[in-house]
């Protein structure tokens, strides 16, 4: 299996409350609470140890509160290369309804000084040679530019690492100029990063397009419930997953990412790497937390995921 490094520069502590219904401005009682150690680069992490790859964290950490970090990452056995910053990692607080809709309110997160960001790129420089690909996921913190992400991605592509992306915003833009191995954006996410509509097939096999003329190899856009479109070399491919209950979306496009850089990194058909990929995001709906809980779930999932080649309408 691969040895794989994530980059979280702005991780978080998820606090997911489960309740019936949200009634905005009454008293609303719970069903549940947990709390989780995550953002999206270390929910990719879980997922990839869960099928069998070596696995790398790094980022920033707040040094006041860093102890489901460090418990999850001794529990998973992942190699923790996180530079500790002062202040808190930002908690974010997921309100999960029984119909499956999530009302997100995420927190700022700490301040990430230019020494710092300066001890992350050496930290890099010792560490990635050696890992097959690195996944950079999720938004900037405080203190941390568009221009320096940017230098970020190139860095570790000159590094001889296969860069995949997903994130939005500036942070995206600013990502697709560096020309990404694979990026995974949302049509919103895509449209602003683009500056134009890419709802139809056509518009995104333009948009493919363009990026692929950027360097960017893989374009995989994610469409929650309606599917996953893969735009690449080879045919460009559909898939679409199988009704399930939802729980909570919560990881699941984390999880659609990491299935697509198992398949890639472990040279399956492009056909089964789309597929296991969208039943793995599939089935991360019907949980709380991150990763592969029910091997026999999954394979009955991939057993209802449609895959095809994707035209142009």
């Amino acid at each position: 299996m691969a040895k794989i490094l994530t980059l979280t520069l702005n991780p978080a502590l998820d606090l997911t409350v489960q309740l019936a219904r949200l009634d905005t401005g009454q008293v609303n009682r719970s069903d549940a609470m947990y709390t989780h150690a995550a953002g999206k680069g270390v929910n990719v992490a879980q997922v990839l140890a869960d099928l069998g790859h070596q696995l790398t964290v790094s980022g920033f950490l707040g040094e006041n509160n860093p102890q489901a970090f460090d418990a999850l990452f001794a529990q998973r056995g992942f190699v923790d290369a996180f530079i500790r910053v002062p202040g808190d990692t930002r908690s974010n607080i997921k309100l999960a309804e029984s119909d499956g809709r999530i009302t997100d309110i995420n927190g700022p997160g700490p301040e990430v000084s230019e020494a710092a960001q300066q001890a992350l790129l050496e930290r890099l420089e010792q560490i990635a040679p050696g890992h097959d690909a690195v996944v950079v996921a999720g938004s900037l913190p405080r203190g941390v530019s568009p221009e320096w992400f940017q230098a970020l991605l190139l860095r570790l592509k000159n590094l001889g690492l296969k860069v995949a992306l997903d994130t939005s915003g500036a942070a995206l833009r600013a990502g697709l100029a560096a020309g990404p191995w694979l990026v995974k954006p949302n049509t919103e996410e895509l449209a602003d990063a683009l500056g134009s509509p890419v709802v139809s097939v056509a518009g995104q096999a333009e948009a493919a397009r363009q990026l692929h003329a950027q360097g960017v190899e893989h374009v995989v856009i994610s469409h929650g419930a309606e599917g996953v479109n893969w735009f690449s070399a080879a045919p460009s491919l559909q898939a679409l997953p199988p009704k399930v209950r939802v729980v909570s979306t919560v990881g699941a496009g984390d999880s659609l990412l990491a299935g697509m850089l198992h398949g890639l990194l472990s040279a399956q058909p492009f056909e089964q790497t789309l597929r296991t990929a969208t039943a793995i995001a599939a089935m991360a709906v019907t949980q709380i937390g991150f990763g592969i809980s029910d091997r026999v779930q999954l394979a009955r999932l991939e057993q209802g995921v449609r895959v095809h080649p994707l035209l142009e309408q």
